[in-house]
């Protein structure tokens, strides 16, 4: 092969790298967050709950969102979650506008949501409460080995190894492996986006860290999850991101470690109109 051949086969190559470059900085996955909140608002009558918020959830971070009680944290959650609609405002899955009618249609496109009392139930059993409403059937029967294998499966996955049997009742659990079965529950089902209110409220010390080193985990396995808390302790040792809701209207979004504590507590109380140069949310 001369020269001016191999001059134009480095070029080509050139051209190919450049292309493929090209193609994944315009791919929507590669610069869009997994959802995107986009100028939502939210009325009860003559009462407006959120005001234009914007939000951004990133895929493989954590998104802590806090603020102050009748900030609009619920509303917001329960509006990403299906449970309601929003009056304006669009919501973006992986850069696509949706429409979130139902807590299914949130379900469907890997939207689970861990609320504050779990919805567990303590009557059942382990396995028994992360099949509820979703049991699998084999000729018409209850698939129990099935069920009891793939509950293992996540349990094991999500290094969940404090429960004595997957076959015990829910009401025997501590309060950390109660929320660590209800965190498997919403990951078993390709779940993609999951949402967790106040996931370490009434827990003692050793059932925090289980809940805030599962939480690293779905991080790490590439899950977006939003975690709503007051508890600054914890949302600094696992947030990548913080936003900050106050009186229904998102007052900051930025990096974790752009911000500190006291700067949060300020924008939570105050929305930040105590601080001169305040963020812009981002």
């Amino acid at each position: 092969m001369d020269a001016a051949a191999s001059r134009g086969g480095i070029r080509l190559f050139q051209r190919t790298i450049d292309q493929v470059a090209q193609v994944t900085a315009d791919s929507p996955t590669a610069t869009e967050p997994l959802l995107k909140v986009r100028g939502l608002e939210k009325h009860f009558g003559a009462v407006q709950a959120l005001y234009a918020v914007d939000l951004d959830l990133p895929a493989g971070q954590v998104t802590a969102l806090c603020g102050d009680n009748g900030a609009g944290k619920s509303v917001l959650t329960k509006c990403i979650s299906g449970v309601y609609q929003p009056d304006h405002g669009q919501i973006f899955w992986e850069g696509q506008p949706v429409h979130i009618r139902t807590t299914r249609d949130a379900a469907h496109l890997g939207i689970e949501t861990v609320y504050q009392d779990l919805a567990l139930c303590d009557n059942l059993d382990i396995v028994q409460n992360m099949f509820l409403g979703r049991e699998l059937l084999r000729r018409r029967l209850l698939d129990e080995d099935e069920m009891e294998r793939q509950a293992a499966k996540t349990l094991a996955t999500l290094r969940v190894t404090t429960v004595r049997s997957i076959r015990q009742p829910v009401a025997s659990l501590s309060g950390g492996q109660r929320q660590s079965v209800a965190v498997a529950k919403a990951v078993m089902w390709n779940s993609k986006l999951v949402i967790m209110d106040e996931p370490t409220a009434a827990l003692g010390v050793n059932q925090t860290r289980q809940v805030l080193d599962l939480i690293k985990r779905l991080r790490d396995r590439g899950l977006a999850v939003m975690m709503i808390s007051h508890n600054l302790n914890d949302v600094f040792e696992v947030a990548d991101r913080i936003a900050v809701l106050y009186l229904g209207r998102m007052v900051i979004q930025d990096k974790a470690s752009a911000l500190d504590r006291q700067s949060v507590v300020e924008y939570m109380t105050t929305g930040g109109m105590s601080r001169t140069g305040a963020h812009a949310a981002n």
